[in-house]
């Protein structure tokens, strides 16, 4: 059972987490971050969420899931959901790495759009690598989130 401490300080710090992770995501290409540490980072928030209000708030208020109240909520289902969330982000990596060498381009090739009067960025480039971080990113949290709930199972 967790505190009232826990769950506050949860709902103050998952926020936090989830936008330092987009932002390292969005400015990746460019400076340090990327699919990767947003991913860790988003996996983290997960599992505090889940370390303070369980399995059956994630399923219903993350994943947006009828649990019926006072039955448990099927960790298959969860861990089902994860792993889709890990096949599309590989498919969506080697996809962004493979449209290049379809153009007549080296695998990996990436060209970028520059998007102005973006709020907070002000300007920001948009490089096709975001397909790949995305990629990457989906992996990561559809990877570790598999192993946290199969592990977490046992």
């Amino acid at each position: 059972m967790t505190t009232i401490i826990m769950r506050t300080t949860t709902r103050v710090v998952v926020p936090i987490i989830l936008v330092v992770a987009v932002s390292l995501f969005v400015e990746g290409h460019n400076l340090p971050g990327g699919g990767f540490i947003a991913g860790v980072l988003t996996t983290t928030a997960f599992v505090v969420v889940y370390v303070a209000f369980g399995l059956d708030f994630l399923e219903r208020g993350v994943l947006g899931r009828e649990v019926e109240p006072g039955k448990t909520p099927s960790r298959d289902r969860v861990v089902a959901a994860y792993r889709r969330l890990f096949a599309v982000g590989l498919a969506l990596a080697v996809g962004s790495g493979l449209v290049p060498l379809a153009l007549g381009y080296p695998f990996l090739s990436q060209s970028y759009v520059v998007l102005e009067g973006i709020p907070i960025y002000h300007h920001l480039e948009v490089a096709s690598a975001l397909a790949f971080d995305f990629g990457v990113y989906c992996v990561v949290v559809g990877g570790l989130l598999t192993i946290l709930s199969v592990v977490g199972a046992e």
